[in-house]
């Protein structure tokens, strides 16, 4: 056996992946495109007008040659005969040169038109006078006993270009013998081809400098259209740089980049107000936090010095002391639940923890804890039956706020009255009511009256309750009450229906 390794089997070599290259186009600023489409616009608009224009130009002018050589046709009308400014014989080149030839010396007269005669025996006859022998073509002679006459391109026998009319005609001769010849009337179309190469050279040149002047105006024009793109851009790096939110640029007019502009200066300013709103959210915060947690820190170093020192505290006081620390944890876990609260997004996604709420289910739940928290207290409940399409736990806090601020400013042994009728829910309470120069700022985060700043509470309450409506469709104010007795009135609107719908989806109108 031969120990010999067979050959492995060799595979074409795969070909290298080519990489497509990036468009040189692509890679290009916005204004160089720009530039580069306008000029390229308008350089084929100029082409095709200068394509246009040496068509119609060369129609015009072999309209003009054939016009010419058709009133040529007139030698030839009437009836049958031999002209005596023809010379015939049996050659063209024996009758081309018996037509030149003066016999008095007098020189010959330029002709408007080249004719020749040719009959199918081959003889011929040319127009006394400078004429010129005109190439045939096989073509010509079938026209003989036709009655339509045509043009073709041709050229003399110097090779000199034409536009060549065939006309068929019958020539009586002296013997009155009819004999039937082909006409070839011919016009050098020298000067024609002339005068569009000219035409063609301007026209290219007109073209070459409409594309320049195209690329210069189209930079103009292109730094003009792009101007507040431009100062956009510029905004857009300053901020990005400084990070300076609420920056905005002049609009004129009102096109695309108009509009680009005012969307962009919409969203800084709301990037600007958003920004506003967190910081004060966050220095608010951070001074509502402070008074809790300074008291706990003094509390906690008292117990922690009173068992350093081993002098313990009196029993009540240290009671005292843990009752307090532990209102205070109450109080910071209240206001970090509120915090928590007001977090969310202003306007919650489409049908996020949405659901068909009843109304008067939450009033009286709500009007229950309010017992709780206020038993010297008498409630009077008118609640009809309403749902309302929305956030369940919020809604439900949102009512809560607002009874546990009805029971916060009650006197002892008042009345708090809770009526909901046709989506409008009122709490009256009949507590030292609200000054008009503070009703503007009830709602606002951490706003407390200076009357009320004793009371425990964050200030987040009726913001809260604000979200909570506004999420859901409704409506909330908060003002003194109609009769002009003490007391204050909150007024929650929220869109329903007094049935409850078929299906979560269905919500009815106010």
């Amino acid at each position: 056996m031969s120990d010999a390794v067979p050959p492995r089997p060799t595979h074409p070599p795969k070909r290298p992946r080519r990489l497509r290259p990036v468009g040189w186009y692509r890679g290009r600023s916005l204004r160089s495109r720009l530039s580069m489409l306008t000029a390229a616009a308008v350089a084929i608009a100029i082409a095709l007008s200068a394509l246009a224009c040496w068509f119609l130009v060369r129609d015009r002018l072999y309209e003009q040659v054939h016009s010419n050589l058709t009133e040529a046709d007139s030698l030839f009308v009437g009836p049958s005969r031999r002209e005596n400014s023809f010379t015939c014989d049996s050659t063209p080149a024996a009758a081309l040169a018996a037509a030149r030839r003066s016999p008095d010396g007098i020189p010959l007269r330029p002709l408007k038109w080249d004719i020749e005669l040719i009959a199918p025996d081959g003889s011929a006859c040319f127009q006394d006078g400078d004429a010129h022998a005109i190439r045939t073509e096989p073509g010509d002679l079938a026209a003989i006993g036709g009655h339509t006459a045509g043009f073709r391109d041709g050229e003399y026998a110097d090779g000199t270009a034409a536009v060549v009319r065939v006309v068929p005609i019958d020539v009586r001769l002296p013997n009155q013998t009819i004999k039937q010849y082909v006409a070839l009337v011919a016009l050098p179309i020298e000067n024609v081809q002339n005068s569009l190469n000219n035409l063609a050279l301007i026209l290219l040149g007109v073209v070459g400098v409409g594309t320049v002047g195209a690329g210069f105006i189209g930079r103009l024009v292109a730094r003009s259209a792009l101007k507040p793109v431009d100062d956009l851009t510029g905004v857009v790096e300053h901020i990005a740089r400084t990070e300076e939110v609420g920056t905005t640029i002049p609009v004129h007019g009102s096109d695309e980049i108009a509009r680009l502009a005012t969307s962009f200066n919409s969203m800084s300013t709301a990037l600007a107000n958003s920004r506003e709103r967190q910081t004060r959210l966050i220095a608010d915060a951070g001074h509502e936090l402070r008074t809790p947690l300074t008291s706990l820190r003094t509390n906690v170093d008292l117990l922690i010095r009173s068992d350093d020192t081993g002098r313990a505290l009196p029993p009540a006081t240290r009671a005292k002391m843990l009752a307090n620390m532990k209102a205070q944890m109450q109080e910071l876990t209240l206001l970090i639940g509120d915090l928590l609260q007001l977090s969310r997004p202003d306007s919650p996604k489409p049908g996020q923890n949405l659901s068909v709420l009843a109304l008067h289910e939450i009033t009286h739940r709500a009007v229950d804890r309010a017992r709780l928290r206020g038993p010297g207290l008498t409630f009077e409940l008118a609640v009809e039956p309403w749902y309302v399409h929305g956030d369940g736990p919020a809604l439900e806090r949102a009512v809560i706020n607002l009874l546990d601020n009805a029971v916060k400013y009650s006197p002892s042994g008042g009345t708090v009255e809770v009526a909901l009728r046709a989506g409008r829910l009122t709490v009256r309470d009949h507590g030292p009511g609200i000054p008009a120069e503070e009703l503007p700022y009830v709602f606002d985060r951490f706003w407390r009256s200076p009357s009320s700043r004793q009371l425990p509470g964050s200030g987040l309450g009726l913001s809260i309750v604000a979200q909570a409506v506004r999420d859901s469709g409704g409506e909330v104010a908060l003002g003194p009450a109609a009769d002009g007795a003490p007391g204050a009135l909150a007024t929650l609107r929220l869109p329903g229906q007094p049935d409850r719908p078929d299906t979560d989806g269905a919500q009815g109108q106010d």
